[in-house]
């Protein structure tokens, strides 16, 4: 069992506040459909060749570290990150519509978390949740962040201390 006393609360836990569900993310490409969809990560945009190589949806049941049943259900979509001859940047409106063909077939809870998996087809796929999209120097951005472990327990215990304080201070 976790044994909350010893947990340093000065540390907070592992969060994405910006972490955005695939409804989000859907809704800025139809706002902005023909500008170019460009994804940031590692600190550099994906090449203009990349490919949305997989989308697949899951319902996951487990039990986390505290011995507390977790579900949640998650959508992956998959970016291969490669130079195609003279491509550009795929635009919002065709990465909605990819999207869209998907749920189609599979079905996407539109309120689920959402993954990307980011390869260069060398370097091992690595996850990553996605920022708010923002329109910058006319492209729609979106910025991808490091999908980091975490203990839900003790994330709950922080978040539990932190609201307390608030309520108190």
């Amino acid at each position: 069992m976790l044994d909350v006393a010893k947990i340093d609360v000065a540390v907070p836990p592992r969060r994405t506040p910006d972490d955005i569900q695939i409804g989000a993310l859907l809704a800025a490409c139809d706002a902005q459909p023909s500008l170019p969809l460009v994804f940031v990560y590692e600190g550099r945009p994906v090449r203009p060749g990349y490919h949305v190589t997989e989308v697949k949806a899951g319902q996951f049941s487990a039990l986390d570290c505290g011995g507390n049943p977790e579900s949640w259900s998650e959508i992956f979509i998959q970016l291969w990150d490669v130079i195609d001859g003279d491509r550009t940047h795929m635009t919002a409106g065709k990465f909605a519509a990819i999207i869209r063909k998907v749920s189609e077939h599979v079905g996407l809870d539109a309120a689920a978390r959402l993954t990307f998996e980011v390869s260069d087809g060398v370097v091992p796929m690595q996850l990553h949740y996605a920022d708010t999209p923002e329109l910058i120097d006319g492209v729609l951005q979106v910025a991808l962040s490091p999908r980091a472990a975490s203990c839900k327990p003790r994330d709950r215990w922080l978040e539990a201390k932190r609201t307390e304080k608030a309520c108190c201070s």
